[in-house]
Formats: structure tokens, C-alpha cells, sequence
């Protein structure tokens, strides 16, 4: 299938769905959108929903932020735990951007732990192209990984992150960092009281 069949597809999908949590949920459902194109899903039901508000919903960028700090985790030698703040900018897809330049590993600077050629020539490229990678070795999806984001998206959208922590979210635009306002967008953010912030 042609990623523009693909796209035409799911705007029926989403179209539907985005009618029936207008009609039928409550205005304070929080909406995580999995299925790729997730930014443009996500935006296609926020506007066949729009009693619900646009900050609850969300597309999944966490999927590749975990992935971001395992390979960062294991490039440096540490758990996973011991990672933070490793960002997922714009879509999921190969076009996003993979950032550790404000990660941090058990409080030091991952700049100062990995040099610039392993972010620009492994890195980023290696998390761009994950799911690609994984679907060719498995001839499947990695299900279990995006279920386990999924999990870990909605844990902190609805308990908060911990202080000093941010999260990678698909969130609906307000032209920080000069993005265009109103776009579904991977950001940093932090999250209190069921609520997202840009960092």
C-alpha cells in the first residue's frame, strides 16, 4: 500500500473515531493515537472531536524515546533508569529528530560522555529507521515495545513526571521553538494533574 492510500485510509479511520469520542465520551477522555501516521491521525481525530478539548490528545513519540536512551543507556554502559531527558522532535517517523544534547546519565552531561560523531552517524539515524530495522529482521511490528510505550506514555500523562524529568509527547502546537501553532508536534514536556507543558 502507497503511503498517500495509507494516509486516504485513515482519514476514514480517524474521521469515525474522532466522531464517535465527540459524541459518546466524556470532554476529559485523554486520547493517545498509536497508529502511523500518529501525528496526522492524531490531528485528523482531535478535529472530528471538537467538544474534547485539543490538549487531550497526543501522539506517540515515546516508543522511539525509549529506544533513544537503551541505546544511549547501553553506548555509555548504564541501565536504562539511569538515563534521562533523551527528546524525540516532530513526528514518528524516519523525519524525526532524536536528541540526547540535554540528556542526562546518572546526572552528568551526556555530551560530555559521547562524542558528536556517534550522535550524527549513529544515533540518530539508528533510532530514525528502529521500526524499518525491526520490521525487516522480524517480518512483524514490534508490538510488545509500542504497548510498553504506550504504557509508560499514559502512566506519566496521568501521574506526572518525576521532578527533573521530561517525556517525548505529540502535542498539539503553540509555536514554541518556532514550529508552526496548531501542528501535532513531538515535544519535550512535563506532565502534572493530567496536564502536558512544554518544556
Amino acid at each position: 500500500m502507497e503511503r498517500k492510500d495509507l494516509l486516504a485510509a485513515n482519514v476514514k479511520i480517524f474521521k469515525v473515531q474522532g466522531q464517535a469520542l465527540d459524541k459518546f465520551s466524556s470532554k476529559n477522555v485523554k486520547v493517545l493515537v498509536v497508529g502511523n501516521p500518529a501525528n496526522t491521525n492524531a490531528f485528523i481525530c482531535s478535529h472530528y472531536a471538537p467538544s474534547i478539548p485539543k490538549e487531550n490528545f497526543s501522539a506517540m513519540t515515546r516508543l522511539d524515546q525509549n529506544r533513544a536512551t537503551a541505546q544511549l543507556a547501553n553506548k555509555v554502559g548504564v541501565k536504562i533508569d539511569d538515563v534521562k531527558n533523551v527528546i524525540i522532535w516532530g513526528n514518528h517517523s524516519s523525519t524525526q529528530f532524536p536528541d540526547a544534547s540535554k540528556a542526562v546519565v546518572k546526572g552528568q552531561a551526556a555530551a560530555k560522555l559521547v562524542d558528536q560523531a556517534w550522535v550524527q552517524k549513529e544515533f540518530v539515524p539508528t533510532v530514525q529507521k528502529r521500526g524499518a530495522a525491526v520490521i525487516a529482521a522480524r517480518k512483524l511490528s514490534s508490538a510488545m515495545s509500542a504497548a510498553k510505550a504506550a504504557c509508560d506514555h499514559m502512566k506519566d500523562w496521568f501521574q506526572g513526571t518525576p521532578s527533573g524529568t521530561w517525556a517525548s509527547m505529540g502535542v498539539f502546537s503553540d509555536g514554541s521553538y518556532g514550529t508552526p501553532e496548531g501542528v501535532m508536534f513531538s515535544f519535550p514536556v512535563t506532565t502534572s494533574n493530567g496536564k502536558w507543558e512544554i518544556v
